[in-house]
């Protein structure tokens, strides 16, 4: 079956660390399947007209983390498409319960290695504001496995894949899970 006559049968949610791909992937794949595009992270930028590093800073995680919730909440009820949100989003018990509620979680794993190869330049990652990046990165994504763990499906991400590879792979395992029809 063509991919633009499958349609998704609830909200595919992208979990996982900063730099596995949850954007580039997720949007690729809405792209593929002609459902909308939906980003926590840019949806939490746009109402508070500010930058997520400065809401860090300025207001902290918590408050930050609290905001996000509102905002995946909303994206979710907007119905079947694809949400990308941040790589903490899905450690909140609260989050991952509105997501199983309305959606299905896909978590793209990634290595520490793949993962510190995609963000080591970018200065947008609050988080890795500090004297080891590299560490904080790591001490991270093995803080967030158990976290993660537990999301509906799994997409294993691979340095040698493009990202419409990893659409394909996201693809398979969607339909192998029944939400993509």
């Amino acid at each position: 079956m063509p991919a633009a006559r499958r349609h998704l049968t609830r909200p595919v949610v992208m979990v996982g660390m900063m730099g596995s791909g949850k954007t580039a992937i997720g949007t690729a794949l809405a792209d593929r399947l002609g459902v909308p595009f939906r980003d926590s992270d840019e949806a939490l930028v746009a109402a508070s007209r500010m930058s997520i590093a400065e809401i860090f800073e300025r207001d902290g995680e918590a408050f930050f983390r609290a905001r996000e919730t509102e905002v995946i909440t909303r994206l979710l009820e907007e119905g079947p498409g694809i949400l990308s949100t941040g790589g903490g989003a899905f450690l909140r018990p609260e989050n991952r319960e509105i997501i199983a509620a309305h959606g299905v979680s896909v978590w793209l794993r990634a290595d520490a290695d793949l993962l510190w190869q995609r963000v080591r330049h970018k200065t947008t990652r609050p988080l890795l504001l500090t004297d080891n990046p590299r560490g904080t990165l790591i001490e991270l994504l093995e803080a967030r496995l158990p976290s993660y763990a537990l999301a509906d499906l799994v997409a294993d991400c691979d340095p040698a894949y493009s990202i419409s590879d990893m659409v394909d792979r996201v693809i398979a395992v969607l339909e192998g899970a029944g939400v993509l029809q």
